[in-house]
C-alpha cells in the first residue's frame, strides 16, 4: 500500500466518529485480554515451532482481534493486522520462516498496536511510532517470497525502531550461553523479562525505544571487548536492570527535579529490587549480579553495597556505561543526535572514577563506528 494511501488511512480514522474513546477502550480491553496468550506462543515460534495446533490457534486470535477491529470501527487496527493475518495464511503452505524474525514482525506490530490504542485514548501524537513505516512495511513482507522474506523483515524493524535486529535468521541460534536449560527455556524467560521490561517503558513516552537502544550498544561493547560476558545473561540484564523501579512510586523515579535525601534514599534500592527477581528465577544469577552492581563505581562511591574495583562484576561495569550515555544523550536530546552524542561520550570519558576503564576503550570503538556511519 502506498505510503500517502496509508497517511490517508490514518488520517480518517481520526475523524470517524465511531472511533470514540469509550470505542477504543472496549477495544483495548479484548487486545489486552489476547495479548499474554499471543506472546506465549510466539515463544515457541520464535524457536521454529512446527506445531501445527499452535499456529492455528495463534492465527485465529489475530483474526478474533482484526474482527473486533472492525466491529468497533476501528480503521488503524485493520491496517496493522489484516496484513498480519495475510502472513499468517501464507506461512501455513507456503513455509515463510518461522523463527526469530517472523516472531519479531509480529511481536512489534502487536506492541505498536497497543501503544496506537493507549495513544489515541490519550489523545497523544502517534508520530513516534512510525505506523506508516510499520503497514507499508508489512505490506511488502505479505508480497515477498520466501528467499527476500528476511531482507524485508529486517528493513521493517529497522525503519520502525531505528535499530537492526540483532540476531536474524541468518544468525542462527543464540550464542552459548552458561544456563543449563533448554532454549526454549531461556527464550520464555528473555520474553518474560521483555514484558516487563515493556510494562516499565510505557510508563512514560520518553522511555521509547530505550530497550533496543541499550541491547544494541551492550551486546556490540561486548563484542568488541572479545565477548568476556554472557551474551543472554547480558541482554537478561538489560531487560530487567531499571524494573526494580516499578516498585517505587511514580512521583519519585518520574521527578523533573533534584531529588532530597530521603528520596535519593529510596531510589537506592531499585537495584535491589530488580536483582531480586533474577535471583530467585534459576539460571539467572550472573544477570542478577550486573543488575545489583549497575550503579556500584570503581572508586566505592556507587550503590547500594559501595563495591569497589574487581568486586564489581564485568557485566555490571558495561551496563553502568551504556545506561550513564542514554541517560546523557536524553539529557541532551534537545541538542541534535549527533552533538548529544558526543556530549555523551565526553562525559563517559571524563568520568575515571566512575566507569571502568577497561571497558570505556572498546565503548569507545563501538561508539566511532557507529558515528563513522
Amino acid at each position: 500500500m502506498p505510503r500517502n494511501l496509508i497517511t490517508m488511512s490514518k488520517s480518517n480514522l481520526l475523524l470517524q466518529p465511531e472511533s470514540n474513546r469509550a470505542t477504543l477502550i472496549t477495544f483495548q480491553r479484548h487486545l489486552l485480554e489476547r495479548l499474554p496468550g499471543i506472546e506465549r506462543s510466539l515463544v515457541q515460534l520464535k524457536n521454529g515451532s512446527a506445531d501445527a495446533a499452535l499456529f492455528d490457534t495463534f492465527t485465529q486470535e489475530i483474526q478474533e482481534i482484526c474482527e473486533q477491529a472492525a466491529a468497533d470501527g476501528f480503521a488503524l487496527g485493520g491496517l496493522i493486522l489484516r496484513p498480519l493475518e495475510r502472513l499468517l495464511m501464507r506461512a501455513g503452505p507456503t513455509q515463510l520462516p518461522r523463527g526469530e524474525l517472523f516472531a519479531e514482525t509480529l511481536l512489534l506490530a502487536l506492541d505498536r498496536l497497543e501503544l496506537a490504542v493507549e495513544a489515541l485514548i490519550d489523545e497523544r501524537p502517534l508520530e513516534q511510532l512510525k505506523l506508516d513505516a510499520l503497514v507499508d512495511g508489512l505490506e511488502r513482507l505479505v508480497l515477498a517470497g520466501a528467499a527476500d522474506f528476511e531482507a524485508a523483515a529486517i528493513h521493517l524493524l529497522e525503519a520502525v525502531t531505528g535499530f537492526r535486529p540483532l540476531l536474524p535468521a541468518s544468525m542462527g541460534a543464540r550464542p552459548n550461553s552458561a544456563i543449563a536449560r533448554s532454549s526454549e527455556q531461556i527464550a520464555a524467560d528473555l520474553l518474560f523479562f521483555r514484558l516487563l521490561n515493556k510494562q516499565y517503558e510505557a510508563r512514560s513516552p520518553l522511555f521509547e525505544g530505550r530497550r533496543q537502544r541499550l541491547l544494541k550498544l551492550a551486546l556490540e561493547t561486548n563484542e568488541e571487548a572479545g565477548t568476556p560476558i554472557d551474551p543472554v545473561q547480558l541482554e537478561a540484564a538489560v531487560y530487567i536492570h531499571d524494573v526494580g523501579m516499578m516498585f517505587l512510586p511514580e512521583s519519585l523515579w518520574l521527578k523533573a527535579g533534584k531529588l532530597n535525601e530521603d528520596e535519593r534514599f529510596r531510589m537506592q534500592i531499585h537495584p535491589v529490587l530488580a536483582a531480586g527477581l533474577l535471583e530467585r528465577m534459576a539460571g539467572w544469577q550472573s544477570a542478577a549480579e550486573m543488575v545489583a552492581q549497575h550503579h556500584e563505581m570503581p572508586d566505592g562511591g556507587g550503590y547500594p553495597r559501595r563495591l569497589r574495583g574487581e568486586q564489581i562484576c564485568a557485566g555490571a561495569k558495561l551496563l553502568a556505561i551504556v545506561d550513564a550515555f542514554e541517560a546523557v544523550m536524553f539529557k541532551h536530546g534537545d541538542r541534535g543526535a549527533t552533538r548529544s552524542m558526543l556530549r555523551a561520550i565526553a562525559e563517559i570519558n571524563a568520568c575515571s572514577n566512575q566507569f571502568a576503564a577497561e571497558w570505556v576503550r572498546p565503548f569507545n570503538r563501538v561508539i566511532r563506528r557507529m558515528l563513522e556511519k
